[in-house]
C-alpha cells in the first residue's frame, strides 16, 4: 500500500521560510513524478512544483520558482519543498502527490497523480 506523509508545515511570519517534506512508502517514485499542490480556503487546488522522472527535471507553477525550490532524494523516496520569502497569500494546505505514469504535459494537472498525502497546513501571518 502506497502512502505519502507530509511534514514541515506550520505558522510563519511573512518573509519567513519553511521546508516541507513528503516521504513515500510502498513504492519507489524515482522514475515517476512527485509534486506539491496547495489549496487555500474557497479556492481551487493549485499546482506548486514537481520533480519529473529519473532526470529530476523540475517544474513550478506561475512565478513560484522565484521563491520555492523543489528537490527529491531518491534514496529516501522523499520530495522536499523549500519555501522562502513567504507571503500571506501562500497560506494553504499543501499536498504531496506522486505518480508513475505522469507525462510531461500533465505535470501540473492533479488528475495525473495516483497517490496523495493528507496535506500539511501552512499559515503565513502578515
Amino acid at each position: 500500500q502506497v502512502q505519502l506523509v507530509e511534514s514541515g508545515g506550520g505558522l510563519v511570519q511573512a518573509g519567513g521560510s519553511l521546508r516541507l517534506s513528503c516521504v513515500a512508502s510502498g513504492r519507489a517514485f524515482s522514475n515517476g513524478a512527485m509534486a506539491w499542490f496547495r489549496q487555500a480556503p474557497g479556492k481551487e487546488r493549485e499546482f506548486v512544483a514537481a520533480v519529473w522522472r529519473s532526470a529530476g527535471r523540475t517544474y513550478y507553477g506561475g512565478s513560484l520558482k522565484d521563491r520555492f525550490t523543489v528537490s527529491r532524494d531518491n534514496a529516501k523516496n522523499t520530495v522536499h519543498l523549500q519555501m522562502n520569502s513567504l507571503k500571506p497569500e501562500d497560506t494553504a494546505v499543501y499536498y504531496c502527490a506522486a505518480g508513475m505514469g505522469v507525462i510531461l504535459s500533465s505535470v501540473p494537472s492533479g488528475t495525473a497523480y495516483d497517490y496523495w498525502g493528507h496535506g500539511t497546513q501552512v499559515t503565513v501571518s502578515s
